[in-house]
């Protein structure tokens, strides 16, 4: 079980520095083409969940690597699964659809899931 949850920490903590970088360094018109929500914000708050996800990376994958702090592991995948379950809301708001939404719900469970196991039943 430790095994599983270090992939998907690793699995997470890939994805959300991808997207976070992204959130980075895209400018905005890049992103309404390929990311319609972006629209309904302003470029700050686009910035600022881009550095939410990249710090809630560093988060599943540092103090566990380090062994310090292992506190913070169970507290970033918490703070990622609500950040996705915000996604998930925006894009129902939006009416964007199942195909838009369902992204943000796998990742808000999955972050869950680690979270819960690195608080319980298997702490670092």
């Amino acid at each position: 079980m430790n095994l599983l949850l270090w992939i998907l920490a690793f699995l997470l903590a890939a994805i959300f520095v991808v997207t976070g970088v992204v959130k980075l360094v895209t400018a905005r018109d890049q992103q309404i083409d390929r990311t319609p929500y972006v629209e309904d914000f302003p470029q700050v708050v686009i910035r600022g969940i881009g550095v939410l996800e990249i710090l809630g990376a560093i988060g599943l994958l540092l103090p566990a690597l380090l062994d310090v702090a292992t506190v913070l592991v169970p507290l970033a995948g918490a703070g990622l699964a609500i950040t996705m379950v915000f996604a998930a809301l925006v894009h129902t708001r939006r009416g964007d659809g199942v195909a838009a939404t369902m992204p943000s719900i796998v990742l808000a469970l999955v972050s869950v899931f680690v979270a819960w196991s690195r608080f319980g039943p298997y702490p670092l």
